[in-house]
């Protein structure tokens, strides 16, 4: 199925709206996870899970939560706090220029967003989540779409 310009543009700007929002909730889960102690996040998974935990004292994902969450180092929260902040900071400002049709957005957002593509491959390496397969494919999708667009914009400022 061959797309058109005009669908391409469509799912580029889908695309990038959705990396802004992630972005934007990465950027503010940062912040509040800089100024939230270990003890609270403990709490709070503690009082997430405790219902799936009474459920079933078994539950996979209740139970590595809570394990991962009583076993947080300061220096880890401090280290996703800081990534996460400085990533989502990156991508809004990325999709600003991008749906400003900014040249310089399309290959700034193509190497970044493909650096982080590739980390998240070396974790993927390491952990096999399913998540983060699923999130690396969109990833992929969203950078072959701002290519294209890139490509479209290039050839149309060239035309006029």
């Amino acid at each position: 199925m061959k797309f058109k310009e005009e669908q391409l543009h469509l799912l580029f700007k889908i695309g990038v709206v959705l990396k802004g929002l992630d972005g934007t909730v990465e950027a503010l889960s940062g912040l509040a996870l800089l100024f939230t102690t270990t003890a609270s996040l403990r709490n709070l998974v503690d009082w997430l899970t405790a219902g799936e935990l009474q459920e079933d004292p078994n539950d996979f994902v209740a139970n590595h939560l809570v394990d991962f969450f009583h076993h947080l180092s300061v220096n880890t929260k401090y280290f996703a706090a800081i990534y996460l902040l400085a990533y989502g900071i990156v991508k809004m400002g990325l999709v600003a220029g991008l749906l400003r049709g900014k040249l310089w957005a399309y290959p700034t957002a193509l190497i970044v967003l493909g650096l982080f593509l590739c980390y998240q491959i070396y974790r993927f390496s390491h952990n096999h989540s399913p998540g983060l397969a699923c999130v690396s494919v969109l990833d992929l999708f969203i950078l072959i779409f701002i290519w294209q667009d890139y490509k479209f914009l290039r050839a149309r400022r060239r035309r006029a």
